[in-house]
């Protein structure tokens, strides 16, 4: 690179909007407040009125926030139902969706991914206790299937998605879940994260090999 004598002024990065910063660490707080209450009452007999109260915000706040009871507790759930699509989205040249797909979850086994159901034993029965949030964790599931079935589609130009692309998002999601569903169950019974992962990552490399067949040259990136 040629030398011109200047020094390049580099762009700052954006400040956040104070309003939306504002909106952010409230909408934080109320989650926390809510996941206290929901561990120590259960959730079922938690209502929106007593989370206001212990986060000293209106209700209509909360709601505003939170649309559904639920996602007061999943405060996650746009990342858990966005993470397959985007890892998809953002594969590497060459690289094919399922091995995007196994390198993200394996890496989020090692670093016990709170997505990947990573999450305390108080957190897990709660869950467990609860038929609302249950319903809710498998609802979250299925619109991430839902959305990697669309990013399938888009990355093989298939519009409308069809048939072969949900299959495949079928097949890929289910590895997701069922590792979600091992590391809650583990959890349940009192196994520590390090031990859990030990344990489920072998399973998760055999299901992806057993994939591979199928799906190993599916939605291959262009170079």
């Amino acid at each position: 690179m040629t030398d011109t004598g200047t020094t390049a002024n580099p762009t700052p990065p954006p400040t956040p909007n104070l309003r939306e910063l504002n909106k952010r660490r409230t909408r934080e707080a109320i989650s926390r407040t809510a996941t206290r209450l929901f561990i120590e009452q259960g959730f079922d007999r938690t209502t929106i009125a007593e989370v206001a109260a212990a986060a000293g915000v209106a209700k209509m706040t909360v709601t505003n926030h939170f649309p559904r009871k639920e996602d007061l507790f999943f405060d996650l759930y746009e990342e858990l139902v966005d993470r397959l699509a985007g890892t998809v989205a953002g594969r590497a040249p060459g690289e094919s969706a399922l091995a995007a797909l196994r390198r993200d979850c394996l890496a989020g086994i090692d670093r016990h991914d709170a997505r990947l159901g990573f999450a305390g034993p108080a957190f897990a029965r709660t869950v467990f206790d609860s038929p609302a949030l249950a319903a809710r964790l498998r609802e979250l599931h299925e619109q991430g299937e839902t959305a990697l079935a669309e990013a399938l589609a888009k990355a093989v130009r298939e519009i409308p998605v069809g048939f072969e692309c949900r299959v495949a998002a079928a097949l890929l999601a289910a590895v997701d879940r069922a590792v979600f569903a091992e590391v809650f169950r583990r959890t349940l019974a009192g196994e520590e994260h390090a031990a859990i992962a030990a344990a489920v990552r072998p399973s998760a490399v055999q299901a992806y090999d057993r994939l591979e067949g199928a799906l190993g040259n599916f939605a291959v990136r262009a170079s």
